[in-house]
């Protein structure tokens, strides 16, 4: 086993994940300290997570990069409610002044956007091509057995 991949019971894995997601309006809230602090609650929050890493974590003015692998049994919506959320309660208890901007207590845009992180697409599609080929050339080779 590839130390890339990672073993539970009955399966390996490599679910990596890299996510954009921004405030409502794209207002140029994360600076200073509340990025710092943003980038804090991010981390925290994951590691309430059962095997959830952030690889990386990069928080923008505007926006949040985060790349982080998780156990298979997540679905990525329910980390990004979890991590939304969350973060959005405790920055509005910490910054009261982001409840003004944000006067119905709506911090995150509605969306993100996610990508997968792994496998590169075109070797694991000439990957997919070479089993069928070598399937077919398999199941000729037993025919001629029994010929």
């Amino acid at each position: 086993m590839s130390k890339r991949f990672k073993q539970l019971s009955h399966s390996l894995y490599e679910c990596k994940y890299h996510i954009v997601f921004c405030p409502k309006y794209r207002y140029r809230i994360f600076q200073g300290e509340i990025a710092e602090y943003l980038a804090y609650l991010i981390r925290s929050l994951c590691q309430q997570k059962e095997s959830v890493e952030v690889l990386e974590l990069n928080v923008q003015a505007d926006h949040v990069h985060l790349v982080v692998e998780v156990l298979p049994k997540y679905a990525i919506s329910n980390l990004m409610g979890f991590l939304k959320g969350k973060a959005a309660i405790r920055l509005f208890q910490r910054y009261e002044r982001l409840g003004r901007k944000y006067w119905g207590r709506h911090l995150w845009a509605r969306g993100y956007c996610v990508s997968t992180v792994g496998l590169d697409e075109e070797k694991i599609r000439k990957y997919v091509r070479w089993q069928e080929l070598r399937e077919q050339q398999i199941e000729s080779q037993q025919r001629r057995l029994f010929d």
